[in-house]
């Protein structure tokens, strides 16, 4: 008698069908590098894998930013359709992070926080966030979280409204106790949380592109929303022209590869700071735009900077 298959399908909640056959010793469709069975294929690895789980979304690109690369913002959300009609008068705050990497807070005044930075990996980090944000909508104030995967249900496409994301970077987490009395506990708590954050700031000239300081080295971490093979292309173009030099001395790196976008990240000289990489990324961005839209076939050495490129990319899962 033959033996049974061990390769596994699961499906793919955006919606466009399954995702392929993988078994178990393959590498996981994810981008995380692991072998299938030790990453969704495993008990609690998650029971889909969406490859681009925040697409369609407003902001999708800084909501990528948020959840990986970015240590303190927030962003007002907008509640849609049911979720709307049966609390009129709520409102939700996206957070980057919550106190212990919470999934959601309920805060006294009935205001939710939906964590974006948690410890869970179900697959599909949007019908994750619905299935919290419903429950913190009908939870008394404290901590809500996940355990398990979460019952088929609406995702964050489908609960919330508006087409732009207002994102407001902090320097740290001084707005998780705003609205608290004093403690020595809250203290400590934020006193460690301040220690771990990376100055960040969002540029106002183009979507997604926060620049950081990490302490030795200054970074330039855009998150882009062009398909992968595309931009690679442009990013091979504007290499070779010369014009991805965002300011004297920046040279791009490489990039991460993070919920089926990617996101160039430049190397800047220390004390660059942010407001000088306003006007030199709007500038970028038109010779991208440029690149992007050029169909000429890439030159050998322009080839030669795409594959670079392609070899120096980093997934987060």
């Amino acid at each position: 008698m033959a033996k049974k298959s061990r390769t596994r399908v699961r499906p793919d909640a955006g919606g466009d069908g399954g995702v392929p056959a993988v078994a178990p010793r393959q590498p996981c469709p994810c981008g995380s590098g692991k072998r299938y069975k030790a990453c969704h294929g495993s008990a609690g690895g998650g029971d889909v894998f969406v490859a681009r789980p925040f697409e369609g979304l407003p902001g999708e690109c800084d909501l990528v930013a948020l959840r990986e690369l970015v240590p303190a913002a927030t962003a007002p959300l907008t509640l849609a359709g049911d979720l709307a009609a049966q609390h009129p008068d709520r409102s939700v705050v996206l957070c980057s992070l919550l106190p212990g990497a919470s999934p959601a807070m309920v805060r006294e005044s009935g205001e939710v926080w939906l964590g974006l930075q948690v410890q869970h990996h179900f697959g599909d980090p949007s019908r994750d966030l619905a299935a919290v944000l419903e429950q913190a909508l009908d939870a008394e104030p404290g901590v809500v979280g996940l355990t398990d995967p979460p019952a088929p249900g609406p995702r964050l496409q489908d609960v919330v409204a508006g087409d732009s994301l207002d994102v407001t970077v902090h320097e740290g987490f001084d707005y998780w106790v705003a609205d608290l009395d004093d403690s020595d506990e809250l203290a400590e708590a934020l006193e460690a949380a301040n220690g771990a954050a990376t100055p960040t700031a969002r540029l106002t000239s183009v979507e997604a592109a926060y620049w950081t300081n990490v302490g030795a080295k200054e970074h330039l971490r855009w998150v882009m929303p062009e398909a992968e093979d595309a931009l690679l292309d442009a990013l091979a173009r504007v290499h070779v022209s010369g014009a991805d030099v965002i300011v004297p001395g920046a040279r791009l790196v490489g990039m991460f590869r993070a919920h089926g976008l990617l996101a160039p990240v430049w190397d800047l000289p220390v004390g660059t700071g942010a407001e000088v990489l306003e006007e030199p990324a709007a500038t970028f961005k038109t010779a991208l735009d440029e690149a992007l839209a050029s169909s000429d076939p890439l030159t050998g050495e322009e080839r030669a900077a795409r594959s670079g490129l392609a070899n120096r990319q980093v997934t987060i899962r």
